[in-house]
């Protein structure tokens, strides 16, 4: 997530066993920096009490509209004014049917109502039942919770504490803060189609060894992230690695450097930015063994004959789309010396307008990197961050970069 520390979240809990999960919730909000006021119904204290609430927050709970610690006893007002966006997890059924009349018997969603709507988003991470989401009542609530301007998170399948299966579990508190902080994320790509290949590829030999490399992924992940929260629509075609995929991204999972070569020729046909960070295996064993190859009593190793994988960026930016300017390629070229020199080069072979540069043995596996732009301008330095603030810088920089290209084009 990014940086929260200049936000300050109301996170109101009505009634539902998910209660429990908005205690890691809190944690999380605090930990990336914002500070939580806690609001609860009376219903929700059936299922976590406001000490917890208390304890993890470092601030009182208000429960009641009633509450007098308020100087002028208007907490719905006070609270709703001094809040950067107000989440509400869970938000049941019957909270949600209340929202939409305009009802306000209690203090959450007399806050709710009150709040200011230009200034004070309203978040829901709805949690029930399966039977009682896929109600109709509950379908034309959160269609027109979403109409008069709340954002309505979805839910998740799985297990449910009734015993049942499927639809309307509350998000994990993880996915609830990250839709979070991309709220506040400016939509620099909104409207626009992003693909992006990213880890390594594994080239088999036989059915159980093969070539890799020591790529983690992170970057085209960290990626794929901060395109979504910027309001792209993103691609994501990775190699083997066991990263989560992000919200709302769609992630297509291959092996090898000719799997990825097919799925990224398809799907760059409706891109507008292709981001090509994985790192492609130059070469693949020509003929691959079905057995597994054993020792020799001579101890020889085996001898093999490789032939050379298709040039996944090199294809993309040679192709029709970008040759016509309608799609604006990325590049990235992870060396081990000679960074600027041999990245240089690499984007002027290839015809692509960035080239970002990082230095391989220091930023594979790792959490952090280093990069450098490389355009026909010049050189520009990202310094050494955090992946995750590295992505979100470099998007922020592409969107200037990619207006810039389409000026004047229909895409």
């Amino acid at each position: 997530m990014k940086d929260l520390s200049q936000k300050h979240i109301v996170l109101g809990l009505s009634g539902g066993i998910a209660c429990y999960k908005a205690a890691e919730l809190c944690r999380l909000l605090m930990k990336a920096g914002a500070s939580v006021q806690v609001v609860m119904t009376e219903a929700a204290t059936q299922f976590i009490t406001p000490v917890t609430m208390q304890a993890l927050s470092g601030q009182e709970v208000f429960v009641s509209q009633w509450d007098d610690r308020q100087a002028n006893n208007m907490a719905h007002i006070n609270l709703s004014r001094q809040a950067s966006a107000i989440v509400v997890a869970p938000a049941s059924a019957d909270f949600m049917a209340k929202l939409i009349h305009g009802r306000a018997d209690d203090l959450l969603s007399l806050m709710c109502l009150a709040r200011p709507l230009e200034s004070t988003p309203l978040l829901l991470a709805p949690a029930m039942n399966k039977e009682m989401w896929s109600h109709p009542a509950t379908q034309r609530n959160v269609a027109q919770l979403t109409q008069d301007g709340a954002f309505v998170l979805g839910v998740a399948q799985g297990d449910q504490a009734c015993g049942e299966s499927g639809d309307g579990r509350m998000l994990e508190p993880m996915e609830i803060a990250q839709e979070l902080s991309d709220f506040f994320v400016p939509k620099l790509l909104r409207g626009y189609r992003v693909l992006i290949n990213a880890g390594p590829t594994f080239e088999p030999i036989d059915p159980v060894r093969g070539l890799t490399n020591l790529s983690s992924g992170k970057m085209g992940f960290a990626l794929a992230s901060a395109a979504k929260a910027a309001g792209a629509q993103v691609t994501l075609v990775s190699g083997p690695v066991h990263l989560q995929t992000p919200r709302g991204v769609q992630r297509i999972q291959v092996q090898t450097g000719l799997q990825m070569h097919q799925q990224v020729m398809q799907h760059v046909k409706e891109a507008d930015i292709f981001i090509a960070t994985a790192a492609v295996a130059d070469w693949r064993v020509k003929a691959y063994s079905a057995h597994k190859l054993k020792k020799t009593p001579e101890h020889r190793a085996p001898q093999f004959e490789f032939e050379e994988n298709p040039d996944i960026l090199s294809e993309v930016a040679h192709g029709d789309k970008a040759l016509k300017g309608d799609l604006f390629c990325v590049g990235f070229s992870a060396e081990t010396h000679d960074l600027l020199k041999h990245a240089s080069e690499k984007r002027v072979r290839k015809k692509v307008p960035l080239m970002v540069g990082n230095v391989g043995p220091l930023t594979f596996g790792l959490d952090d990197n280093e990069l450098i732009l490389i355009d026909d301008k010049g050189v520009k330095t990202l310094e050494r961050d955090s992946k995750e603030n590295l992505a979100h810088l470099l998007v922020a920089d592409l969107a200037e970069r990619v207006q810039s290209f389409f000026k004047g084009k229909k895409r």
